[in-house]
């Protein structure tokens, strides 16, 4: 059996690496029309900041090690320019001397990967704008700041590249401006959780600009829609990326919804015998089960494997994504599972939604605080969606939550998870299982929640409300919901008398703790509709900032 891959990055040297570890048979064969192989493209920016000091860490495997490892032939700045699926045949053609020549077939994978988007403004095409994509991409960038020590720099792009350069030229002691398109930065999260990687940005220096466009890249400015001229010594483009499906189209393989190949379960195209794998192929959601796009690297290698187990006879299938992600803003760590709280909403869940503010390990061992939004379906209890920012313990989290979710676990089932414990890493009741005691209580109506967002559009509607902070007058004094009234916890059951049971109570306190202990007491004391504010007044306050 011949088999031949285009492309050789995450997704391409995985199907080669699997498909030998099956077969000693298979004559296996890669395209590639770039330099590198099997590079990270994730660790680009963490190079041009200093942080990788050696580009060629990014680049640990070449074709030489592949064939002696595998017995894979790779031929770089080769380019499949066409494929005549009829005679399994591919046409390349050799970039460095511009020969072409014809390979054959029996089973073709399409590894091709994405390109970055590029929008269509004046400029882009200036010696000072640049991608963030390829090895090549990055020497160039290294370059060009070794000649000419810029001071400023302009992102177009707040997702995870876009971030993470600003992060890292910051650390270069660059002037940095985020110009994003949208309303807020990573839009693939909540508002009130982007809000608090935007409030870290500023605090770093960052000059973000969100709700604005560029419209046109000079020798030194970039101008936008509203009429702003930003000075910038380097531009860098991170709109994002589209899948390459040119290939794919013109063999008549069916492209998706998410505009990226359509695959079965054993990562075979709508052809017969042509795969495709990585960030040129179409997921799809383990909530939802509806088609997704999530080009990451590590979906790419598992794509990849799957691809060439089936391929030489094996049995594993893809089972979907959460679209599961992390990065680091500065101090910040942001992790993402799943479902956001709009998502779910625009897919008919009727939700509940629960913002935990509690510290990575105890407070005594330097414990750092997180903010976890978690997001439940309220008919069936499964948890849809998980939101986390924090300094520390994040990664853990966000993976036990991502675990769970692809078991389809339930908030109830949280509780019952049997995690490690100790002070230095911990505490003795993890936010992941208080995340989980919080959503199942709200979802069964024991603890009613209300996110802040709610609470906002009450107040606004001027409807009858008894809000009661439960903290310390001084804290109460300091900041507060308004319209709320100060009754501490400790006073809560002798002045019961001043509150009417029957008008909607809404209690909080700084996070949500003794928000709660004062739900059950007006509960237990047959206050009728009583709801805790998701968060407290912390989250309440960075809502309405």
């Amino acid at each position: 059996m011949k088999i031949i891959i285009i492309g050789s990055v995450a997704a391409g040297t995985s199907v080669a690496a699997k498909a030998r570890r099956n077969s000693e048979d298979a004559e296996i064969t890669i395209y590639n029309a770039d330099y590198d192989i099997s590079y990270s493209i994730c660790g680009i920016p963490y190079y041009l900041g200093g942080e990788v000091e050696e580009l060629e860490t990014l680049t640990p495997r070449d074709a030489a090690w592949f064939k002696k490892r595998y017995n894979v032939d790779i031929h770089t700045r080769h380019e499949v320019t066409s494929i005549d699926y009829e005679n399994k045949k591919v046409i390349i053609r050799d970039l460095e001397n511009d020969e072409v020549k014809e390979d054959s077939f029996d089973k073709l994978v399409l590894a091709t990967g994405s390109s970055p988007v590029t929008p269509p403004i004046p400029g882009v095409e200036l010696d000072h704008v640049f991608q963030v994509r390829t090895i090549q991409n990055a020497f160039f960038i290294d370059q060009y700041m070794q000649s000419n020590n810029p001071a400023k720099a302009t992102i177009i792009g707040a997702g995870f590249i876009g971030l993470e350069l600003a992060e890292q030229l910051k650390h270069k002691g660059m002037d940095v401006t985020l110009i994003q398109q949208d309303a807020q930065v990573m839009s693939h999260l909540d508002k009130d959780v982007a809000s608090r990687v935007e409030k870290e940005l500023e605090d770093h220096g960052i000059n973000l600009m969100v709700n604005e466009t560029a419209e046109e890249i000079t020798c030194n400015v970039v101008r936008t829609h509203s009429g702003v001229e930003v000075e910038s010594d380097m531009v860098f483009l991170a709109i994002g990326v589209r899948p390459n499906t040119k290939l794919a189209k013109e063999i008549g393989a069916e492209v998706g919804p998410t505009g990226a190949i359509a695959v079965k379960a054993n990562m075979e195209t709508t052809i017969p015998d042509v795969y495709a794998a990585g960030d040129a192929a179409e997921s799809f959601s383990v909530i939802t089960n509806e088609p997704i796009y999530r080009p990451l690297g590590s979906t790419a290698n598992k794509m990849g494997r799957i691809a060439g187990d089936a391929i030489t006879g094996g049995s594993l299938e893809h089972r979907g994504i959460l679209g599961t992600g992390i990065l680091r803003v500065f101090h910040l760590a942001v992790g993402q599972t799943g479902l956001s709280e709009r998502e779910a909403l625009a897919h008919g869940y009727d939700i509940e939604v629960l913002h935990n503010i509690k510290p990575s390990n105890a407070d005594y061992l330097g414990g750092k605080e997180m903010v976890i939004k978690a997001i439940a379906d309220r008919e069936s209890g499964r948890l849809l969606g998980v939101q986390i920012v924090g300094e520390r313990g994040v990664d853990k989290r966000i993976d036990v939550f991502a675990t769970a979710m692809t078991f389809k676990a339930k908030a109830e089932d949280l509780f019952h998870l049997d995690l490690a414990y100790a002070p230095p890493f911990s505490t003795t009741k993890d936010p992941v299982i208080y995340t989980g005691m919080a959503l199942d209580n709200a979802i069964t109506n024991k603890n009613k929640l209300m996110t802040p967002e709610r609470l906002s559009t009450l107040i606004e509607s001027e409807q009858k409300l008894q809000i009661i902070d439960t903290r310390a007058p001084h804290q109460y004094e300091k900041s507060n919901v308004p319209g709320a009234v100060n009754i501490p916890l400790a006073q809560l059951r002798t002045r019961l008398d001043e509150l009417d049971p029957s008008v909607t109570t809404i209690t909080y306190c700084n996070k949500g703790v003794t928000g709660n202990a004062s739900q059950n007491i007006l509960q237990n004391n047959g206050f009728e509709e009583v709801y805790n504010l998701s968060g407290g007044n912390k989250n309440y306050q960075a809502f309405v900032r």
